[in-house]
C-alpha cells in the first residue's frame, strides 16, 4: 500500500524492464507517469535524486524479504497474533476487559495481507475467542490476555 507523495514502478526505469507486480487505486488518485528517458535525464542532472530512489528501492527490497520470510516460517495463526499485537501496542483504548482494537480493513483485506484465505482468519479469530486470548466482535477486538497472546505468538504451532 502506497500513500499520497509516494511512487512505484521505479525498478524499469533502470533496468528498462517489465515491473514485476501489478499496481490498483483502492480510491480515487491522481497519478503521474514520467517517462524512462525523461526520469533518466533528470537524474544525470540531480544525481541526489537518483541516489533517493536507489534507497527507496532498498527499503521495499528489505520489506520485501521480511514479508517472505513470515510467509515462509510463521503461520497464519502467529502472523495475524503479530498484527493484533501491533494493533494492540498502538492502541490508547484499554478497559478492564482488555486493550481494544479496531480493525480498519475487512477480514478479506486482512488475509491477503498476511498471505492467506479469509476462511483461515475467520477460523483463528475464533480459535483464539475461544482460547480466551480474545474478544471479537466484527471489527472490534478486546485483547483479553496480552501476555497469554506473546506467548502464542513465539511458540511453534
Amino acid at each position: 500500500m502506497e500513500g499520497p507523495g509516494s511512487s512505484f514502478a521505479e525498478l524499469p526505469v533502470f533496468d528498462g524492464g517489465n515491473y514485476p507486480a501489478s499496481a490498483a487505486a483502492s480510491e480515487d488518485a491522481e497519478v503521474l507517469f514520467i517517462s524512462r528517458k525523461d526520469f533518466q535525464d533528470f537524474c544525470r542532472e540531480h544525481p541526489e535524486v537518483g541516489l533517493k530512489v536507489i534507497a527507496v528501492v532498498g527499503s521495499r527490497l528489505r520489506r520485501l524479504v521480511g514479508i517472505i520470510e513470515d510467509l515462509s516460517f510463521t503461520t497464519v495463526r502467529q502472523r495475524l497474533i503479530a498484527l493484533i499485537l501491533r494493533l494492540a501496542n498502538t492502541s490508547t483504548t484499554r478497559s478492564s476487559q482488555g486493550v481494544h482494537v479496531e480493525l480498519t480493513k475487512s477480514q478479506q483485506d486482512l488475509a491477503a495481507g498476511l498471505g492467506t484465505v479469509r476462511e483461515l482468519i475467520s477460523r483463528n479469530l475464533g480459535r483464539l475467542q475461544a482460547e480466551g486470548y480474545v474478544n471479537v466482535n466484527g471489527r472490534s477486538i478486546v485483547v483479553k490476555d496480552l501476555a497469554g497472546l506473546k506467548r502464542e505468538q513465539e511458540s511453534p504451532e
